[in-house]
């Protein structure tokens, strides 16, 4: 110890470049450093859905859940399974060991589930997938007096007219009744055509389809064919055809039922400030910055919007996630100059505006260290790093201010330049040594939490800590 701090009390250049490139460092990167609100991570989970129209929760376990969970409990590297059996949708979340590949995972799942060929005929395709934590930004809506239809197709319009900008790439339309084709038919009718019901939904479901045809080998390669003959809008489910006479007449659904485009009955209605609304969900995704999405969204509201959309129709931001950033952002800007100033001057009052100068260094020396290191270990600026950074604040400057004081002492017995600050380091350096070793342990069980929460909450101990070793 005698001999790292006698070096760099006698080779102030080599101290004072040191220093210079961990500001320099810091200050790039804190231009460079990804914003979001809370912290991204990825969940350790494979989730499987199979939706099963009509079902009841007993139907689900027995045909969808059961049947999934048989499939997949042999494989390697699941920690545990997870099912639930609600009216019509059955759903297996598979919690994955620490260390497995999720993406390994997945395909291994997939792989099983798609093999299961007893799932009940009216359960349809599963939905396998690895879920991801969105990170939502602002909540924006689209209101005004107009039929539901018509609002919705204008909120789509805004929808997309959002994710034209390079800055936004995830957007969901929330609070919409999806669309539907409704096809209504008569029991009198049915019986002038000498139809039933189920031959007229056999029909529908036998014409409304894309079906792969083969293939063609040519010398110059091979085409695929394909016969496209989904029906989309309710003019197209009219037009298909369901029998076709001897006499070469035919009959098509349209003759025998009324079918028009329709929204779905559903138990869905939003509302915002007294007229009827569409809700817009905008996420940060990536490396997207947060400021940046918010602004973008602002901007897009008051100066896109107004020319974009009817008179009596207003898009306005319901709820944005980036002014409670932005708050605490200034409240910790505000402390760590409010702690600069307080500590230069009394410390320039009670003891030399140079000691004072050297200790107040130790706030933007200590906090552009840890912006350097943190991007480099993951991390980002959100709202639990910003609480780090407060809460480490005023322990930063402790321990300068008790070297400083030490150094102090003995320049006032007679010793001058190298000598004081040797032997004043020296004689403080177990004691701040041990003091900030003491803190970083407190912090360090934090990195070895497991699982998505670990992940979660290790940007407070890599600030707290990384803040404390630039600090000592």
């Amino acid at each position: 110890m005698n001999g790292i701090v006698a070096w760099f009390a006698r080779n102030h250049v080599a101290a004072n470049l040191l220093m210079l490139s961990v500001l320099v460092a810091g200050t790039m990167s804190l231009f460079q450093i990804k914003r979001e609100f809370m912290p991204s991570t990825a969940i350790d989970m494979v989730t499987v859905s199979v939706p099963y129209p009509g079902a009841s929760p007993v139907e689900v376990e027995d045909g969808v859940v059961t049947r999934i969970e048989e499939a997949v409990a042999d494989l390697p590297g699941i920690k545990t399974i997870e099912s639930t059996a609600a009216e019509s949708v059955g759903t297996v979340r598979i919690e994955v060991e620490e260390g497995t590949d999720v993406d390994d995972m997945l395909i291994d799942v997939k792989a099983r589930v798609d093999a299961i060929t007893t799932f009940p005929d009216d359960a349809e395709e599963p939905i396998v997938d690895a879920p991801v934590i969105k990170r939502q930004v602002l909540v924006t809506n689209v209101a005004g007096p107009v039929p539901e239809t018509e609002l919705r197709a204008l909120a789509e319009r805004v929808r997309d007219d959002l994710l034209r900008y390079d800055t936004i790439t995830q957007v969901d339309l929330v609070g919409a009744r999806d669309y539907e084709i409704a096809v209504e038919v008569a029991e009198p009718t049915l019986r002038r055509y000498d139809l039933t019901f189920g031959e007229l939904v056999q029909a529908i479901r036998r014409s409304s389809l894309d079906l792969p045809a083969g293939a063609i080998k040519r010398t110059s390669g091979e085409i695929l064919l394909r016969t496209k003959g989904q029906a989309y809008t309710g003019e197209e489910v009219a037009a298909l055809i369901l029998r076709t006479d001897p006499d070469g007449t035919v009959l098509r659904v349209g003759d025998v039922a009324s079918v028009r485009d329709t929204l779905a009955d559903q138990d869905k209605r939003a509302m915002y400030g007294g007229e009827p609304a569409l809700f817009l969900y905008i996420y940060r995704v990536g490396n997207q910055d947060l400021l940046d999405v918010a602004q973008t969204v602002h901007t897009y509201a008051e100066e896109v919007a107004p020319t974009r959309l009817p008179q009596s129709v207003r898009f306005s931001v319901s709820s944005d996630r980036s002014e409670v950033f932005r708050d605490r952002m200034d409240t910790l800007k505000r402390n760590a100059v409010m702690g600069l100033a307080l500590v230069f001057l009394l410390l320039g009052l009670f003891l030399r505006l140079g000691l004072a100068f050297w200790v107040s260094l130790g706030i933007p020396m200590s906090f552009l260290g840890a912006f350097w290191l943190i991007p480099q270990l993951g991390g980002s600026i959100n709202m639990l790093s910003m609480f780090s950074f407060i809460l480490v604040l005023g322990i930063v400057v402790d321990d300068a201010i008790v070297v400083g004081e030490s150094v102090h002492a003995h320049q006032e017995q007679g010793l001058r330049g190298d000598e004081a600050a040797v032997r004043g380091s020296l004689r403080v350096a177990n004691p701040v040594i041990f003091a900030v070793l003491t803190s970083i342990f407190a912090f360090a069980p934090m990195l070895g939490i497991s699982g998505w929460m670990g992940k979660f909450w290790r940007v407070i101990p890599i600030v707290v800590i990384s803040c404390l070793a630039f600090s000592l």
